[in-house]
């Protein structure tokens, strides 16, 4: 864990002013750049020391064995794992024949910069060689939001001492050496060296490694170029072997003078296209790099993230530390998704290899709803992805002997990559999650092409999941048995709330879809009495409810187990799955996450303010958090039921997991759906944004120590702005003609917000007081608010 402030508290920068070796791995996930399809994560520029070395392309991936103590039937029998690919960052310097190596000589200053304006890496360093010679290091790094196949290092030495002479290697290296990541030798010999050679070029400033994997057969290419810059004779050579290509720039410089180099690098992959199509592309991205030059690069970079930072920044006074985080946060969601164009958005996003690169149901549940609201040309290429995997949920939905699709827990390419099927398999609420964000998207941006094209085929298949999944008892209720909800603790359950609220919403909107879109939807075989037994299973829906507690149960029968004995955990007894057999955690009421309260945000309409209140009191005191995604979820409903400072704690949690590294494995990427969770936190908590029934509602109330919260949505064609004070809100439109008019709900009532002038309206007041939630001994927030100034 990152014990004590790493990074100092600035509005738009995470500044490392020290290196620390003990949380170099850390580090390097929180610097990664990323566009959604390069990840570069934020190793050194001279390779060495590492914690984790990683470059990754989405979705390319190796496959591999799934371990089995005994085999069933359905089980999924092989994996996938993200690859690291051919790492271009590569550049080491020589001075005078010492290699620059922070572990030996003496570092006399270094400071790297994460600039979430700029969307750059910036390094600069001040060493001394262990023979006296000394040098400045500057280098600039960012992966292009604007051309998609493009990364560049802007790198300068300047000679403090001299005269000096300089060797920098610059390298292509495939097959890199990695900690291991996997403890099943089978994993582990097929992560090994993954790459096998197909074809390497050399040019005199550059060059072109091109593999392919041994088992999913997906080829990779990768090329570098060079602009050099530098006083007096330089030289510049090539060469290279199968798993390396380097350039070797050589010179010498007086005091004060520098050599700078500009390397441009491009990235492509594919499963069918052939060799020669693939070195053509990465050649073309290579030209155009350098058509644009490095400044070029640098001023569309901006242009990119001005244009999104109006349309998505969150400001926050009063703590500046969560200002901080949260556009920290909404920069890894960006990088997460900008050109992931029909590929997956990943739990880690393309930071780290955790979860072995896997997209998984928080990815339309957390990372979407931010996206939708913020930049929605990225969820429309998010959901292109799953549909593209729907013969995949078909197939699998059939070897279950289910109808519609059944789509992955956790996946890269479609099919199921989860071992652990109680977890995996059982998980079915991710089609629901899938259908919500359909519904969202076509809501919010109005895409009816989007709709028409692959909507409507998503939620008629997962109502057909539903209908077939669940079954009318004698009594007509309609019950969903044998499942998983959010919560991993209560596994293979039957009529889990969440599940059941979201696959109520699932059926309606697809019933609805389907009656609107009719031409269409007879194409999928929907007739009218299929959508009907859709609306009567929706409408019999069972949601368990205990009439003694005067509480809604996470599942049926949960409020009868057996309590979990929390006075006689230790705090190092967590996460409990790592302690504790997951037999004895599905028989008691311990809640790994956010399960019945995530569905009272997501499902708000389904509940009354009264049970919100009870519900949240009673799973407060059984919510153990071993999950990233939980505190955001808590936040939000902490703030909804009148626990706003409460809910500020949480949010400070969500949003400083990496920067704190609090869960202590954030050397393994970044938590995304924890990053989207600060947004969610703060829109959906202190705001108080639905979305429920096509309506865009807000109930805002901030903690004490907020004294202010603004932040715009995208609502079809029109940009709203939300000026949260402790007493009043503004609403304003900062786009339309002078027609242009919105109306959405405050605290419940209707207001009308036109381009003309903004809306201001009061903020009530609460005056009930309820009891103090209670969470498990040891398990309170794990960054409380700071105390008072003064």
């Amino acid at each position: 864990m990152i014990r004590e402030r790493a990074y100092p508290v600035e509005p738009w920068h995470i500044r490392e002013t020290r290196l620390d070796m003990d949380v170099l791995a850390q580090s390097e996930s929180v610097f990664a750049l990323s566009n959604g399809h390069i990840g570069l994560r934020g190793n050194l520029d001279e390779g060495e020391p590492h914690g984790l070395p990683g470059t990754y392309l989405n979705s390319f991936y190796e496959l591999r064995p799934l371990p089995y103590a005994e085999a069933g039937f359905g089980f999924p029998e092989s994996g996938q794992t993200i690859v690291n690919v051919t790492n271009g960052k590569l550049i080491r310097l020589l001075v005078d024949d010492e290699p620059l190596d922070l572990r030996y000589g003496e570092l006399l200053s270094h400071e790297r910069v994460l600039d979430l304006r700029a969307g750059t890496l910036h390094r600069e360093m001040h060493w001394r060689s262990p023979a006296g010679r000394e040098v400045k290091v500057r280098s600039t790094r960012l992966v292009s939001f604007t051309q998609r196949s493009v990364a560049a290092i802007h790198y300068e030495v300047e000679a403090v001492s001299g005269p000096l002479r300089l060797i920098l290697q610059s390298e292509l290296v495939a097959n890199e050496n990695l900690p291991a990541q996997s403890r099943d030798p089978r994993v582990a010999a097929v992560l090994e060296s993954p790459l096998q050679a197909e074809e390497e070029l050399t040019t005199d400033d550059g060059g072109l490694l091109i593999h392919r994997t041994k088992v999913s057969g997906l080829r990779v290419a990768a090329g570098m170029g060079h602009d050099v810059d530098a006083p007096g004779r330089t030289t510049l050579e090539s060469e290279g072997y199968e798993d390396w290509v380097r350039t070797t720039i050589g010179c010498v410089l007086q005091p004060g003078e520098t050599l700078r180099v500009v390397k441009y690098l491009a990235y492509g992959w594919s499963s069918r296209r052939s060799l020669p199509a693939l070195r053509d592309q990465v050649g073309a991205a290579l030209a155009a790099a350098r058509l644009t030059g490095w400044d070029g690069l640098h001023r569309e970079q901006r242009t990119y993230l001005d244009e999104f930072w109006d349309a998505a920044d969150v400001r926050v006074e009063g703590d500046p530390e969560v200002q901080q985080a949260v556009r920290f946060g909404l920069f890894h969601v960006l990088q997460a998704g900008a050109r992931a164009e029909r590929r997956p958005i990943s739990a880690k996003g393309l930071t780290g290899p955790g979860y072995d690169g896997h997209a998984f149901w928080d990815t339309e549940m957390f990372v979407l709803p931010v996206l939708t609201y913020t930049q929605p040309a990225a969820v429309r290429d998010a959901l292109y992805w799953r549909h593209a995997t729907l013969e995949q949920a078909r197939e699998r939905a059939r070897t279950l002997n289910l109808a519609g699709a059944a789509f992955p827990w956790r996946t890269i390419e479609g099919p199921e990559s989860s071992a652990y099927w109680p977890a995996g398999t059982a998980a079915f609420h991710i089609a629901a999650d899938i259908a919500d964000a359909v519904r969202r998207y076509v809501l919010v941006t109005g895409d009816e092409q989007l709709e028409r094209d692959i909507g409507l085929e998503l939620l008629v298949e997962t109502a057909r999941l539903w209908r077939s999944l669940g079954h009318h008892d004698r009594y007509g209720r309609f019950h969903i048995d044998g499942v998983t909800g959010p919560d991993e603790y209560t596994a293979v359950k039957n009529d889990n709330i969440y599940t059941n609220l979201m696959a109520q919403r699932n059926l309606l909107t697809a019933a609805d879809c389907a009656m609107r879109l009719r031409d269409e939807a007879l194409d999928l075989g929907v007739s009218e009495e299929e959508a009907a037994e859709w609306r009567d299973a929706a409408t019999a829906m069972h949601i368990p409810y205990d009439e003694d507690l005067d509480v809604h149960e996470q599942v049926e029968g949960f409020t009868r187990l057996q309590e979990w004995d929390f006075a006689h955990t230790p705090t190092e007894k967590y996460p409990l799955l790592l302690h504790y057999p997951y037999f004895d955690l599905y028989r008691k009421q311990v809640v790994k996450q956010a399960d019945l309260v995530l569905a009272m945000h997501w499902r708000g309409d389904a509940f009354t303010d009264p049970q919100k209140l009870r519900n949240f009191l009673y799973y407060e005191r059984r919510t153990v958090r071993d999950s990233s995604l939980s505190a955001c979820t808590q936040a939000v409903l902490a703030a909804e039921v009148g626990h706003p400072e409460l809910a500020h704690s949480y949010l400070r949690e969500a949003a400083l997991m990496d920067l704190h590294d609090l869960n202590e494995n954030t050397r393994d990427g970044v938590h995304m759906a924890s990053l989207a969770g600060a947004w969610i936190a703060l829109v959906a908590g202190f705001g108080g944004l639905r979305d429920h029934d096509g309506e865009l509602s807000f109930a805002p109330r901030l903690s004490s120590r907020l004294s202010r919260l603004e932040f715009s949505l995208q609502w079809r064609s029109m940009r709203l702005r939300v000026d949260v004070r402790p007493h009043q809100t503004t609403y304003s439109l900062r786009n339309g003609g002078p027609d242009t008019v919105m109306e959405l709900r405050h605290h419940g009532e209707t207001v009308r917000v036109t381009s003309a002038a903004p809306v201001t309206v009061p903020v009530p007041q609460r005056h009930e007081i309820s009891p103090a939630p209670e969470q498990p001994p040891g398990r309170a927030p794990l960054l409380r608010l700071p105390e008072s100034p003064g």
